[in-house]
């Protein structure tokens, strides 16, 4: 099993003119402790269950961006972006870039999208979620066509690019991959077989709900002819390392429970990863034992 972090918040002391040191040495840390991936939020306000809105949020291209400047191994991206923020297009340049700046380690984290309230905020559209559904769709179209150096038009209910020229191409080949977010039986898990690398589902689910899911991400690749082995499962969960609260022996034995359902990667976020000592610990005793799971 393969470990990421997440980074949700920059609240952290000092305040916003101490968040780019801080941020470097998380990204330090983490790239020498063994992480395999390294993901901000793409929101624009703190999201409800993590801190109030005014918290500080930063733009999760701008930030991983930086991280690429700051690390050498870990790969790097949203968890994810949602579809409207961006016209994809632009998208996949910016992944495009995000990719070739940091040597070929960029994933392509995409959803339909939820936080009404930083969209209404800051004036971006928020159509129904059928419409954010379907525009997810053609963003993913576009996506494979410019990865695959297609320049022809496309031509969508939502989306027209009159020539999707993408140069420089990624380093990452066949394109970096793609992880679709949410667990949605019906449109989510179908949009993965058909287009996507990887999914992202919440480790909090429970066993017995994330079985399901992936059995449903099955039956999905199978309807299209797409191996079910060819989609990285990932999870995300909230660890929180304290003296007297969790271990590092029960972060281990979710590991291998989470494995045993079929989870491959799992992305965990820590309330205290500023002090850099949880980062130290999952480097020293959880990453190399859960690495043969």
């Amino acid at each position: 099993m393969r470990i990421g972090l997440q980074v949700p918040s920059f609240t952290w002391p000092g305040g916003p003119a101490e968040i780019g040191a801080r941020m470097a040495e998380i990204g330090r840390t983490a790239d020498d402790a063994g992480f395999a991936s390294l993901w901000v939020m793409d929101h624009f306000f703190q999201i409800r269950g993590i801190g109030p809105p005014e918290e500080p949020m930063l733009e999760g291209y701008s930030a991983l961006s930086y991280l690429a400047g700051v690390t050498r191994h870990v790969k790097l991206g949203t968890l994810v972006t949602g579809v409207i923020y961006r016209y994809p297009g632009i998208l996949v340049k910016t992944v495009t870039t995000l990719d070739v700046v940091s040597g070929g380690r960029a994933y392509l984290g995409i959803g339909a999208a939820w936080n009404e309230q930083e969209s209404r905020g800051l004036g971006v559209p928020f159509p129904p979620l059928k419409e954010r559904f379907e525009r997810l769709e053609e963003a993913l179209q576009i996506a494979h066509q410019m990865w695959a150096g297609d320049r022809s038009p496309y031509n969508g209910k939502y989306y027209q690019l009159a020539d999707p020229l993408n140069s420089p191409q990624a380093l990452t080949k066949p394109h970096p991959p793609i992880l679709i977010g949410g667990g949605g039986e019906q449109k989510t898990l179908r949009l993965v077989a058909q287009y996507a690398d990887a999914c992202n589902l919440f480790a909090r689910m429970g066993v017995d709900v994330l079985r399901q899911k992936l059995d449903v991400l099955r039956g999905h690749c199978e309807a299209v002819g797409r191996p079910y082995e060819a989609i990285e499962r990932t999870a995300l969960n909230t660890v929180h390392l304290t003296p007297g609260g969790t271990t590092a022996a029960d972060v281990i034995a979710e590991c291998r429970t989470l494995a045993d359902v079929g989870i491959q990667h799992l992305i965990v976020n820590m309330p205290n990863v500023h002090e850099l000592a949880p980062l130290e610990t999952f480097g020293r005793e959880i990453i190399p034992a859960v690495a043969g799971l």
